[in-house]
């Protein structure tokens, strides 16, 4: 009996240790970086990786390829992105050696007024119907990133998108089961049936799905340029469905919008700059995050500690508070962003946290005065582009202009409705934004282009990859595969405090005394089901000369290169 009890310890010892990943040792599964020098592509659909790449060897540079990656992937991939949503990239030019931050999120209708929502009883922007619309950004923005980078005509960049549209293409499994999620709220709008139900349902796995309507209308603008869709047919049918609606998008409010090339801000985070945009966006929140967190050696209370989850979702609650009181549209009111970013500010609040014990209160501090896609592409040249785009609330707010097979995004409901809110609604204005893209440089070279989609989920994500590459040493896919951390529940945008602790979510992964030992300290602890994110990166190895590429397991992500 003891022999049989020794074989059995054995046996457990053996698959305990078996259990860490192949030759990296880690406790999580992952698989292998790709690696390849003349490009490489990190979308959250492989058919959309693959027509990156396609764009890639025909000639076109990284900023073409983007493009072509993201008009695709608001056909296969429609629960989280598309035309009728915004965009902000992120590019690194090898010409000038630069990063360029471009913003092409649509702002709100000039004639609808914060009276009206008074006027009749609103509490909140509703999340979906003709309220929440905003111009939709995503068009304008490519065209500006073309203008200023792409090399191939838009034609040929936009015809991937165009023939998969009219000859379909096979649902995956993931987005089958989002879809059919969406249509038991959103079937009841008109065109929705039409566009997502053609055949009494939305698509299932591995059925082939087409958009013709789609396929016409990336047809009218590959033709006729981004005023086909801001001045043309397609404006007109946008304004005349929402009027129809009840809602206020109008036709000047299209025609008179134009993207904004802006400058990234970033934080040294040990050595390397992380790169993010200034707001309407909550980038610099990633910022804030790392500044707190390099107040203390991470490296030391290692991945997974409860010292390190503890002091990581301290920091989130800290800097989230700041995000509710002070992000919003820099045209309409002055966010300070430099202080907001400071290591001095960070050293000041880094002292509010106690080592020992969750906080269930902060204040934002004093200063003087959804589901979405990622994809990254670099190319042979050593362009390098980080995209991030949007719907927002997954497929957007319901309405479908008549005959154009898209759904305009419902990002308007991110306004408050407090008089005297820094993101009060006001005509004209650009809502706060949860996508964010990021970059990566050390020494003033390119390092790592990457995101993390998810709502409020991607600041703590940016910090995440941080501090995963560098204090941690994982590799690119191991960064993006480790357990993740997700903390909820304290400030939203509307509220400048918070109401609770909020809950700590985890994924699988951390050990069970971890999560004792984090109960103890206060927190209110859930294992997470989704809602932490989509990940994609590449890295540029100079010494080399070659890109490694990761994609998320979470989701259907592909990176490839040749």
């Amino acid at each position: 009996m003891r022999k049989i009890n020794f074989l059995l310890v054995l046996t457990f010892a053996y698959i305990f240790i078996s259990a860490q990943d192949r030759i990296t040792g880690k406790n999580f599964a992952s698989r292998s970086e790709v690696i390849a020098q003349n490009g490489m592509a990190a979308t959250s659909q492989p058919l959309a990786t693959q027509v990156a790449l396609d764009i890639l060897k025909q000639g076109g540079n990284a900023i073409d390829a983007a493009i072509a990656a993201n008009a695709l992937l608001g056909l296969v991939e429609p629960t989280g992105n598309g035309i009728g949503g915004d965009l902000f990239a992120i590019i690194w030019d090898a010409k000038t050696a630069k990063l360029y931050g471009l913003n092409s999120s649509g702002w709100s209708p000039k004639s609808l007024k914060l009276a009206y929502f008074k006027e009749n009883n609103f509490e909140k922007i509703p999340a979906y119907g003709p309220l929440p619309v905003t111009v939709p950004g995503t068009v304008d923005g490519w065209f500006e990133m073309h203008k200023k980078f792409g090399k191939l005509p838009m034609k040929k960049i936009l015809q991937p998108a165009i023939g998969y549209a009219k000859k379909g293409f096979p649902v995956t499994e993931l987005i089958a089961y989002y879809m059919e999620k969406s249509s038991s709220f959103l079937q009841k709008y008109p065109g929705f049936k039409e566009t997502y139900m053609p055949n009494g349902h939305t698509p299932k796995k591995g059925e082939i799905f087409k958009n013709p309507d789609l396929a016409n209308t990336l047809e009218l603008i590959s033709e006729n340029g981004r005023d086909a869709f801001y001045k043309g047919k397609i404006a007109k049918t946008i304004a005349k469905f929402i009027k129809k609606q009840g809602g206020f998008l109008s036709y000047n409010d299209l025609a008179d919008y134009h993207a904004e090339w802006t400058d990234p801000v970033s934080t040294n985070y040990r050595g390397y700059d992380i790169w993010e945009l200034p707001p309407n966006g909550q980038g610099i929140a990633a910022l804030q995050i790392l500044n707190i967190l390099e107040c203390y050696d991470i490296k030391s209370m290692g991945f997974g500690s409860k010292e390190y989850i503890h002091v990581f979702a301290e920091a989130k609650k800290l800097v989230f508070e700041d995000r509710a009181k002070y992000y919003s549209d820099m045209k309409f009111s002055k966010v300070p962003v430099a202080k907001l970013i400071s290591k001095e500010y960070a050293g000041k609040r880094a002292k509010l946290i106690n080592d020992y014990k969750a906080s269930q209160k902060y204040d934002a501090g004093e200063l003087e005065q959804g589901n979405t896609i990622y994809l990254t592409v670099a190319d042979k040249d050593g362009n390098m582009v980080s995209l991030i785009q949007s719907n927002y609330r997954g497929m957007g707010s319901g309405m479908i202009p008549t005959g154009l097979g898209f759904m305009l995004q419902d990002r308007g409901e991110l306004f408050s409705l407090k008089e005297g809110h820094k993101n009060v609604y006001e005509p004209r204005k650009r809502p706060f934004h949860t996508i964010i893209p990021a970059f990566i440089t050390k020494n003033g070279n390119p390092f790592t282009s990457f995101g993390v989609m998810g709502g409020a989920m991607q600041p703590q994500g940016h910090a995440q990859i941080v501090v995963n590459l560098i204090d941690f040493g994982m590799n690119l896919q191991e960064a993006g595969d480790a357990p993740r951390i997700r903390h909820t529940g304290s400030s939203q945008p509307d509220y400048g405090e918070m109401k609770d602790a909020g809950w700590l979510e985890l994924e699988s992964g951390i050990s069970y005394e971890v999560i004792r030992e984090l109960m103890k300290m206060g927190h209110k602890i859930k294992w997470g089901i989704g809602g932490f994110g989509g990940y994609q990166a590449i890295m540029y190895d100079n010494i080399n000369g070659v890109y490694y590429g990761a994609s998320e397991s979470r989701k259907d992500g592909q990176a490839a290169g040749y």
